[in-house]
């Protein structure tokens, strides 16, 4: 196959085509768990849902296996977006800083900011699919029909902006996971690598994985949390007098609220979930993401 380097400016496609193609690849594998994680953020305390495995029957006992996938095409969309600018983002940062300074070497802190700012990007272009996923996830009553119809109704009745509902929690999550992961990783693979408590390759690299992924989790879930429930909620607006009501006026709002009704662990609701997806999401993706690099 052609290669896809140097084309146009002399900008590397391949990150760009093999980040997104992996992480709708990922995205497919493990889109029940993702369900199962949106759901126990949104229920409050009237527990309906007992942890991950509990959420994932319940919803397949009550609703059919169809429901655990509800939600899947928006989000593939998503991966297509923010797959494909994140990773490729990630690399063309990193190449045009060192292109301006060709005498620094490469270091954890460029890493992280270049991943950090690739996160961030990348997530908030890609808000309005994550809106309209985490809307066909929960089934509200206003998340019925295709992918075209869920657009053009919060569009229609909430605005273009309403689309953008949760930009900058969704940011804030995405530059913090990049920002935690690919630093985590690097260093546990060292660290491993030199101790010698496993042998160098696919076994340092699957701990190493696992290991960032618990730390992007732990960093992330409050803001996962926070996201989600900012998203979910609708702004109603009444044409006659202009009045318009919401639950959340913001992130802070919200996040104060949630601790105050629910209590601080409230924050963390759906983590096992979002970490049993996180890593096997991590491990199907690199896979995937190395052969498709190859192949290109």
């Amino acid at each position: 196959m052609a290669q896809l380097d140097n084309i146009g400016m002399g900008i590397d496609i391949r990150p760009y085509v093999c980040g997104g193609l992996a992480a709708m690849f990922a995205e497919s594998c493990t889109f029940p768990m993702d369900t199962a994680k949106t759901r126990l953020q949104l229920q409050g305390n009237q527990v309906k849902y007992r942890g991950a495995f509990h959420t994932i029957f319940t919803v397949f006992r009550d609703e059919g296996m169809a429901s655990l996938y509800k939600g899947l095409c928006p989000a593939l969309l998503r991966q297509a977006v923010y797959g494909t600018i994140k990773y490729g983002l990630y690399y063309s940062a990193k190449d045009a800083y060192f292109s301006m300074n060709p005498k620094k070497r490469e270091s954890n802190l460029v890493n992280l900011l270049c991943a950090v700012f690739a996160g961030s990007v990348s997530s908030a272009i890609a808000t309005p699919t994550d809106v309209v996923k985490v809307r066909m996830q929960a089934r509200s009553a206003h998340s019925h029909g295709s992918l075209i119809s869920v657009f053009l109704d919060i569009a229609r009745k909430e605005g273009v902006l309403g689309l953008f509902r949760g930009m900058a929690p969704t940011a804030q999550r995405s530059g913090i996971v990049a920002g935690v992961q690919l630093p985590v990783y690097d260093y546990c693979r060292h660290k491993l690598a030199r101790s010698k408590m496993l042998p160098e390759g696919a076994a340092t690299n699957l701990t190493a994985s696992v290991l960032a992924g618990l730390a992007a989790c732990l960093a992330s879930n409050p803001i996962d949390v926070i996201k989600t429930r900012l998203m979910v909620q609708r702004r109603f607006i009444n044409q006659k007098i202009g009045a318009k009501s919401e639950i959340y006026r913001s992130s802070i709002d919200c996040c104060i609220k949630t601790v105050r009704a629910e209590g601080f662990m409230a924050l963390y609701k759906g983590f096992f979930p979002a970490f049993g997806r996180m890593g096997p999401w991590n491990i199907i993706f690199f896979l995937v993401y190395e052969q498709f690099k190859c192949a290109l």
